[in-house]
């Protein structure tokens, strides 16, 4: 009977160390669109595609407001869900340079300061941001940043308060766009309640954001891609 506990203790183990290890090997997740990706570049890019890089709030985007993507066909999302800066950039010669598109929009760090992948200093997601924005430069694709949407808690991390990060980087971010001449967009101010968190009538959870949400986020972002399409 005894054995039979440590077989079975031994097999457990075993899988769940497998699962974890299966998950460590793809760590920024490049199997998540590789599928859609081969597709995708059977075809001519077209003259004005567009891709958002990001994590849930950009997978979740073109889920809630699923008509914005559909009168946009140019425009292809590919966010994940959890992820933070060094895995978005682990993943964008893949997700965005091999997919030529004209333009990009960033939008990422908040699951930094979540801590999603361990503690990371402001400084580091920042230099993350720069380095997706640097590496589209030198491939010819225009850059367009965003600022991180207004959080003060987080329902999978109670013990963090994020809203004061959450302005530090927007203001980094601002900064590094406004040197390099490059489109920001300030989905911040707009969305932010009183307590530098994302107002009610735009989330369910303080971190993602509904319908009416996204149809904010439409509007300006719409509006930054016609800005940067016409730069030189």
């Amino acid at each position: 009977m005894k054995y039979c506990i440590v077989i079975a203790g031994i097999l457990i183990q075993t899988l769940v160390f497998g699962q974890k290890n299966e998950a460590a090997q793809d760590w920024p997740n490049l199997q998540k669109y590789a599928t859609d990706n081969a597709v995708l570049l059977q075809t001519p890019a077209t003259q004005n595609r567009v891709v958002f890089m990001g994590n849930s709030i950009t997978e979740f985007w073109k889920v809630r407001d699923s008509s914005f993507f559909a009168v946009h066909p140019n425009y292809i999302d590919r966010g994940i869900s959890g992820q933070t800066t060094p895995q978005m950039l682990l993943r964008f010669r893949q997700d965005v340079i091999d997919l030529k598109p004209a333009v990009v929009v960033i939008l990422a760090g908040i699951n930094d300061i979540a801590e999603n992948t361990g503690p990371i200093s402001l400084n580091t997601t920042m230099g993350n941001i720069a380095s997706m924005a640097e590496l589209a430069g030198v491939h010819h694709i225009k850059v367009i940043l965003c600022a991180v949407l207004p959080a003060n808690h987080f329902p999978w991390h109670p013990g963090i308060y994020p809203a004061d990060k959450v302005i530090a980087l927007n203001k980094m971010i601002q900064e590094y766009a406004t040197a390099r001449h490059l489109t920001y967009v300030d989905f911040y101010k707009p969305m932010a309640d009183a307590d530098k968190g994302l107002d009610a009538k735009y989330t369910l959870d303080g971190v993602h954001p509904t319908l009416a949400g996204y149809q904010i986020m439409d509007a300006l972002v719409e509006k930054a891609i016609r800005h940067t399409l016409r730069k030189n």
